[in-house]
């Protein structure tokens, strides 16, 4: 499996000698680097092309990287249903340039980049209707970025006793949290109830065998 998308990553890049960086295999999936300025002929390509043929974007999302230049990632799923395939495609950008908007290869994409420019900030050119989508009307700050702060900024809500909308400070505790992902059942010590039992049909099964 993984030998085919090597040799599918090197026809890609072979035919988009000017638009694609690299390629490389991940996880069992395909990777594409791309240039931004690029993005919407790479995504034609993978739409058209006869061996490629990703007619499905499955999502576009965005990842940070704040210690990094340029700090966003750009990251679009793409699926083959008749190759049963998925691909993912990368372009890095930062606050200042916007990406070009694939809406024209893609329609689902709208959604998804208004999603990336709510929550990160990262700004699509062409885009018909780029705008917030998840945050409040008037919400400052692109929230899923890892320097964006946990206090300071003000949500509104319906209040229903005062049946008016209202507007409060946001205050997110989760800085002050301490995770543990231990599972309950890890912790435990000894025999739990019922284990008993297990062990009793564990020997009749070996006495049956023998």
């Amino acid at each position: 499996m993984d030998l085919a998308l090597k040799e599918l990553g090197n026809y890609i890049a072979g035919q988009l000698p000017k638009d694609v960086s690299g390629t490389t295999v991940k996880l069992g999936e395909l990777l594409v680097f791309a240039k931004a300025e690029s993005i919407t002929r790479v995504l034609a390509f993978l739409r058209d092309d006869v061996n490629c043929r990703f007619k499905q974007l499955v999502d576009v999302c965005g990842v940070d990287y704040p210690e990094r230049t340029p700090r966003f990632d750009v990251v679009y799923n793409l699926l083959s249903l008749i190759n049963n395939n998925r691909i993912r495609v990368k372009v890095e950008t930062d606050e200042a340039t916007p990406v070009p908007t694939v809406t024209g290869v893609f329609s689902s994409a709208n959604w998804w980049e208004r999603e990336a420019w709510d929550l990160f900030g990262i700004s699509f050119s062409g885009h018909p209707d780029l705008r917030r989508i998840l945050t409040d009307y008037g919400f400052d700050g692109h929230p899923l970025r890892k320097d964006f702060p946990l206090t300071g900024y003000v949500e509104v809500r319906y209040n229903d006793e005062l049946k008016r909308v209202v507007y409060e400070p946001v205050k997110l505790t989760q800085e002050f949290r301490s995770f543990d992902f231990l599972s309950p059942w890890e912790g435990v010590q000894g025999l739990l109830p019922g284990d008993e039992k297990v062990e009793a049909d564990d020997d009749d099964v070996a006495k049956g065998g023998a």
